[in-house]
């Protein structure tokens, strides 16, 4: 029999079209970014175990689904200690004056530089990449993962995230594209926080802000 292959799955939801993304590897599964809809999405997964429920990032599009999610799986919640605070009020008028579908809960772990989660014979290595927020995280697939990232909004095909809002830095966030440059192997599909996804190679190659 043919050995099952690992799946990567993506929902989009929230008014900004967020890509909430699962990742499926020997019957358990990794949720990255529930910014909405989260029982609309645990009901989609089957009998898949949610391993893990993981924010790149604490802004309410990325986090609002988040306790839906959680309470629908019974899966644990993992985000940046210097975002937790932040998620925690995604439910709550933001700064531009949009809420989200709740709060986050406090988080079950809080995700650091080189931390691990695995997820069947899959593992994703953080990140740190702040900028967009103060605990920006990139995940970096391992294993059967080799090859993906999830990289939030730190950037984005020919650009990158946001730092206007509270907590954004722009020489913070440039420093953490040039060593995501450096760090990720070139082959690598970049699985972004909205639209479309690219690779490290096409970004070197044409991202002006990788240069």
């Amino acid at each position: 029999m043919a050995e099952k292959r690992d799946e990567l799955r993506r929902f989009v939801v929230t008014p900004l079209a967020t890509n909430c993304y699962a990742y499926l590897s020997a019957g358990e599964c990794l949720v990255v970014d529930p910014g909405g809809s989260g029982a609309e999405v645990a009901a989609r997964l089957g009998e898949a175990r949610v391993a893990c429920v993981a924010a790149t990032h604490g802004h309410g599009d990325h986090v609002g689904g988040v306790a839906a999610l959680c309470r629908a799986t019974g899966a644990p919640f993992a985000i940046h200690a210097a975002d937790a605070e932040l998620a925690r009020h995604a439910g709550e008028m933001s700064e531009v004056g949009r809420s989200y579908d709740d709060n986050a809960p406090a988080p079950d772990r809080t995700l650091a530089e080189g931390d691990v989660l695995r997820v069947g014979t899959a593992t994703f290595t953080v990140m740190e990449t702040p900028g967009h927020t103060p605990g920006g995280v990139t995940l970096v697939g391992g294993g059967s993962a080799e090859g993906v990232a999830f990289v939030g909004d730190t950037l984005f095909p020919g650009s990158h995230g946001r730092t206007d809002l509270k907590g954004g830095d722009e020489a913070t966030i440039m420093a953490s594209l040039a060593r995501m440059a450096a760090e990720i192997a070139p082959e690598t599909t970049l699985f972004c926080g909205h639209g479309p996804a690219t690779t490290m190679a096409r970004e070197l190659a044409t991202n002006p802000f990788l240069r």
